[in-house]
């Protein structure tokens, strides 16, 4: 058998054919070449097989599609040239949860600093292009919300061994309110744990309740536990790579809002204005980062907090943490590059406190020369030169101040008293001991020489030597001049020094300390002259006049010192110099000579430049001390001043500067209008064009010719058109012959392209030095250091102030700024326990602001009529009108019943989100007018009590009413009689007279207009300290008010009599003419005992003890039966509870599917949300 199974050959598959046969391929090529080829058009040949299940496809792939489209938000932090603001992670949780640990860890790593104290913002620089501010955001309700509004990235801080605490679901449902940024849990005190197995289970249970409040697959980061007070190296750079791939999306309300979270803040108050009254108004500067849209200085910034502010300035500021310089060799970030910016956090040597800034330098002691035991052999074998080189070095080493003030031993006032102000080398010192009698006496001999200002001559005369040697270095052609001018400085520097060599000394020697130790100056003293001269003729060289390169340099009247001298020097007659000398020391500028005395003709070619200046001498500022010279005006030749003038206007001969007409053609070429295509010259004659060589006349042409010459030039037109189109096209990334997707993407590409062009046209636009025009134009955008003053801040702010919680100035639009209704859907938190009344105080978030305020609830009828509400529903939408500052629609509102002290339970009431803005809102209650009949008649009756003038029945003249019975009724006219208010009614029906009339109206409800702002910044103890509008069953409880009792509003028990109906009684004669089904066949109750009931029975001894039998029989029958039924009772009772426990088993396991299955359907939806709200 096994023989054969080997030897058995097996037949082969037929290779299956790949198209059409050979043949038919033929036939089909040939008829394609011979062009007899017939294409088929069959509509059946490509039909689906079932169109229904096609259909249910193309529909669902299409509702995939739009579930996946979104509105793309505009992120501006993309679009900055200079980097972004740094990215705000608000790291939150419980107390005792490790965020301080966690903040302290992650400076070190990025920083290698160790901070001792977490407070107010912390910015760090984190990479070459982004920066991180840190901030702790502390277990308040205020600092909650404030935190929310403008984090970018929420870091959640749980205690593994504890589990999830109340405070984390509170702000993740403030999160969710105000935007929901990016959120990552951290997870802590996992060395808790003593088995492997147990912190398994716990981190499992952990993310999977992680993942069902925020989304599945939420990022989540272990931190096992601490060394040295921080968490270890490698966990928290996991933290840092993922905080450094987070892209943070644009929120809608930050990104059209401009807000400011505060660095610092200082207090420019002027003292003698707090000393006079200390509770005055403060002005108070602000420092931060721009954020969200660009900020202006027309901008109304409200304070979160303490309220809304007008900006008085607002200012550019250097960058604190500046993103290091862009270096294409550096691709990383060193250690040393890395920066830190707390200032509230007392890093470095300078602190912040309340009233005062303190900078701590230490303790640092430094040895002193003297005070070494040198070597002997040391001492001789260092040369001279060695020893003073090392002094020098000494000298100008940076612990030189340290050294110097080591060695201080008196006060500051002290030597304040003692201390002496000399600003240049050559000027007196002044000292501060002097005398206000001895300083009277100075001023009064000297001619207020010592304490005027230095004139323009003196400091140009300190400036000279210095700008010389600047000239010298710059241009180095004409040594001779510059030897001279060195040499003329030299010499007026030695008579200077002569001149204030006494004062130098006496300068010097005030400066010495009081034990006479004469130690050597910083390096920041040397050449303090010099370095001043320098300074001040760079600021002289590097003014600008747009006027001067517009027009050229204007020829000025007025002349400095050195222009005179030199005019003195040339002046041969000039006797005054010496008089006139003292005479302009106290002025800047001199007036030139009279023209009598300058020499030489100024309509002659060589004119001296000085001469020139000459020209409009008579519009100065100073009467001139002589007449004008109009000679040269009078002059006639070709040289003279008018003729140069004449060519300078319309009417003058511009050839002679700008050559021949040739010239000009060549320079300005050919005009073409686009339209029509012809040209022209610059003298406006047509131009034929380069072509009209080689063309015909078109006079000479047949019309064949021109007909066929303008089709050629009508297809060139259009091929060119067609070229530049498709060009166009292509570049802008739109293909027509590609599919959807691609073409969406190409025109993606090309919205990038367009806005990198846009972007690059404004920094042209704007230049690199047009930055002060940027920020006019543009305002402050994100990412620059701003100082932002504010005036008339109350004196709480600063006596209160605390930098634990956030201090943001928020910009608002014109509409935010004012007060309206505003009306918004509403629900009651699942999680907070009681339902909420109308018309109880409640503290709203919304926007920047938080606000105390009465809420209106109301739901719609189908009518679109607005009825009011008594209470929120339980697990169902209402609408609430409120007054507050208006917001823009779909903006997120947060409601919340106190702000202040311990509040047990979930503290969040309300959320929702703002539908219509308006002055006022239409809502109505119902209203039951009740009415008693007084008088009936068949349809008619008359009705009291139920107005009380015959006014209001004319106003409800028409109106429906309606029993209690259903029977419906109108209001007609009231009467003239009986009690006010009665009317008369018509019914569909007779009334009785115990029926009650009832009158549906509705009544408009009065909306209350209070807003109360929650300033908890301007308290002692923050939102503990702020007090607002009480709830009536607050005040109840906190007072011991008994609550007031309505008795109208009693349930009274029902008393209801009995009614007995009288015996139908027929006559006899009716009784007998009725047919027998109709008659009454109830027996009479017989009055007498009959004979039978009286009668006795008498029974014989067989009867007995039959009768005796049957008795006996039947007793052991009952008692059988009772048994019977009594274990059969029990049995039943133990059967029903074996059933009973089955079915809760049953129904718990169904329970548990519907949940399941109800949760996957939830992850699933959730998850097309994401997918779709991702693209």
């Amino acid at each position: 058998m096994d023989l054969g199974a080997a030897t058995e050959t097996h037949r082969g598959h037929k290779t299956a054919k790949k198209g059409r046969g050979g043949k038919e391929k033929k036939k089909d090529a040939k008829a394609k070449k011979q062009g007899t080829r017939v294409e088929r058009h069959n509509s059946r040949a490509f039909s689906v097989a079932k169109v229904k299940k096609t259909q249910r496809g193309l529909q669902r792939n299409s509702d995939r599609a739009h579930l996946k489209e979104f509105i793309p938000l505009k992120d501006r932090r993309l679009a900055l040239d200079d980097g972004p603001p740094p990215t705000m992670v608000c790291v939150m949780g419980p107390p005792g949860v490790g965020k301080s640990t966690l903040i302290r860890s992650m400076v070190k790593m990025y920083t290698n600093h160790n901070l001792t104290t977490v407070t107010g913002p912390i910015t760090v620089l984190t990479g070459k292009k982004k920066r991180i501010t840190f901030f702790e955001c502390p277990n308040d309700t205020a600092a909650m919300l404030d935190c929310a509004k403008i984090a970018d990235l929420v870091l959640l801080v749980v205690d593994a061994k504890y589990g999830f605490e109340m405070e984390t679901f509170e702000f993740l449902n403030v999160l969710q309110v105000h935007g929901f940024p990016k959120i990552t849990g951290v997870f802590t005190h996992l060395d808790q744990f003593k088995t492997t197995k147990n912190l398994q289970k716990t981190k499992k249970l952990l993310k999977h309740r992680f993942w069902t409040e925020i989304y599945q697959g939420a990022k989540m980061i272990y931190f096992s536990g601490c060394i040295n007070g921080k968490y270890l190296k490698h966990e928290a750079k996991q933290l840092s790579l993922m905080i450094s791939r987070t892209k943070c999306r644009p929120l809608i309300w930050r990104n059209t809002h401009p807000y400011v979270l505060v660095d610092r803040h200082e207090d420019i108050t002027h003292p003698n204005k707090i000393a006079e009254d200390p509770s005055c108004d403060r002005s108070i500067t602000f420092y931060g980062y721009v954020r969200g849209s660009h900020l202006k200085l027309g901008h109304k910034m409200h304070m979160i907090g303490v309220g809304d502010f007008n900006m008085t300035e607002l200012n550019f500021m250097p960058d604190p943490c500046p993103l290091p310089i862009a270096d294409e060799q550096n691709k990383s970030l060193n250690k040393k590059d890395s920066k830190l910016f707390a200032p509230l956090s007392n890093v470095g040597a300078v602190s912040f406190d309340k009233d005062a800034v303190y900078i701590d330098i230490g303790q640092a002691n430094y040895t002193k020369k003297e005070n070494l035991d040198l070597d002997e052999n040391r001492g001789e074998d260092e040369s001279d030169d060695e020893s003073s080189e090392s002094e020098d070095e000494d000298e100008g080493a940076p612990s030189a101040l340290l050294k110097s003030l080591q060695d201080v031993k008196s006060g500051v006032d002290e030597k304040m008293k003692k201390s002496s102000l000399r600003i240049f080398k050559s000027s007196k010192a002044v000292n501060a001991n002097e005398d206000e009698e001895n300083s009277s006496d100075i001023e009064s001999n000297d001619g207020d020489q010592d304490h005027r200002r230095m004139t323009r001559s003196e400091i140009e005369e300190l400036a000279l030597p210095f700008r010389k040697q600047h000239e010298n270095d710059d241009y180095d052609g004409d040594t001779v001049s510059s030897n001279e001018s060195s040499d003329a400085v030299s010499t007026s520097s030695e008579e200077e020094g002569s001149d204030n060599e006494a004062e130098d000394e006496d300068s010097v020697d005030s400066d010495v300390d009081d034990d006479g130790q004469n130690e050597t100056s910083a390096l920041w003293k040397t050449n303090l002259a010099q370095r001043a001269a320098e300074a001040y003729i760079g600021r002289d060289l590097t003014q600008m006049n747009l006027q001067e390169l517009v027009y050229g340099k204007s020829k000025s009247v007025f002349v400095s010192d050195e222009d005179e001298e030199a005019a003195a020097t040339n002046d041969q007659n000039n006797d005054d110099d010496a008089s006139n000398d003292s005479d302009s020391d106290d002025e800047f500028f001199k007036v030139r000579k009279p023209n009598s005395e300058v020499d030489g003709d100024f309509g002659s070619d060589n004119v001296k430049e000085s001469d020139a200046q000459l020209l409009g001498e008579e519009d100065s500022s100073r009467p001139s001390s002589g007449d004008f010279d109009v000679s040269m005006w009078l002059e006639e030749g070709e040289n003279c001043v008018l003729e140069s003038l004449r060519d300078l206007f319309v009417t003058g001969n511009w050839d002679a500067e700008g050559g021949d007409n040739d010239d000009a053609e060549e320079a300005f070429g050919d005009f073409e209008d686009l339209e029509t295509g012809e040209k022209y010259g610059p003298n406006g004659e047509a131009d034929s064009g380069s072509d009209s060589d080689d063309e015909m006349d078109v006079d000479e042409m047949t019309e064949e010719q021109i007909r066929q010459q303008n089709a050629d030039k009508k297809s060139g037109k259009k091929t060119d058109f067609d070229k530049q189109y498709d060009d166009e096209k292509k570049s802008a990334g739109i293909a027509a012959d590609r599919g959807d997707e691609v073409a969406e993407n190409e025109y993606v590409d090309s919205l990038k392209r367009e806005k990198e062009a846009r972007l690059k046209r404004n920094k042209e636009e704007f230049g690199e030095d047009g930055e002060k025009s940027r920020i006019r134009h543009e305002g402050f955008r994100q990412g620059l250091y701003c100082r932002i003053r504010i005036d008339g801040i109350p004196p709480e702010f600063i006596n209160n102030f605390n930098p634990e919680h956030p201090l943001i100035l928020g910009g608002l639009t014109p509409q935010e700024t004012n007060r309206g209704f505003i009306r918004c859907r509403f629900k009651k938190h699942r999680w907070h326990k009681k339902i909420l009344k109308c018309q109880d105080p409640l503290i709203f978030s919304v926007g920047w602001r938080r606000f105390q305020s009465i809420p209106f609830f109301s739901t719609e009828d189908e009518n679109g009529r607005h009825r009011y509400l008594k209470y929120t529903p339980e697990h169902m939408h209402c609408y609430a009108t409120f007054y507050g500052h208006q917001v823009p629609p779909n903006t997120g509102i947060l409601a919340i019943q106190r702000i202040s002290g311990n509040i047990p339970g979930f503290r969040i009431a309300a959320t929702g989100n703002t539908l219509e803005l308006n002055e006022s809102f239409d809502i109505v209650k119902k209203l039951k007018l009740v009415g008693t009949p007084t008088k009936i008649y068949k349809s008619t009756a008359f009705v009291t009590g139920m107005f009380n003038s015959d006014l209001e029945v004319s106003r409800f003249e028409g109106a429906s009413i309606k029993t209690v019975s259903g029977i419906r009724g109108q209001v007609k006219k009231a009467l003239r009689e009986g009690q006010p208010g009665s009317f008369r009614a018509t019914f569909e029906d007779k009334i009785l007279m115990s029926d009650i009339i009832f009158c549906r109206t509705w009544m408009p409800v009065e909306l209350k207009k209070y807003y109360n702002p929650v300033t908890s910044l301007l308290s002692k103890n923050g939102a503990d300290g702020w007090r607002g509008m009480k709830p009536k069953a607050q005040l109840q409880v906190e007072t011991r008010t008994p609550i007031e009792v309505n008795p109208d509003s009693i349930y009274k028990p029902i008393e209801r009599i009995e009614k007995k109906f009288s015996k139908l009684h027929v006559p006899k004669k009716l009784e007998e003419a009725l047919p027998f089904k109709s008659r009454p066949k109830d027996d009479k109750r017989k009055k007498k005992t009959s004979y039978t009931t009286k009668r006795a029975v008498v029974m014989d001894a067989d009867e007995k003890k039959k009768y005796t039998f049957l008795q006996a029989v039947s007793t052991i029958r009952n008692e059988k039966v009772t048994k019977r039924r009594e274990t059969n009772a029990i049995k039943m009772a133990k059967k029903e509870k074996q059933n009973a426990k089955k079915e809760e088993a049953i129904m718990a396991y169904k329970k548990a599917n519907i949940k399941k299955r109800y949760r996957e359907e939830g992850k699933i939806k959730a998850a097309q949300d994401r997918k779709r709200l991702k693209g």
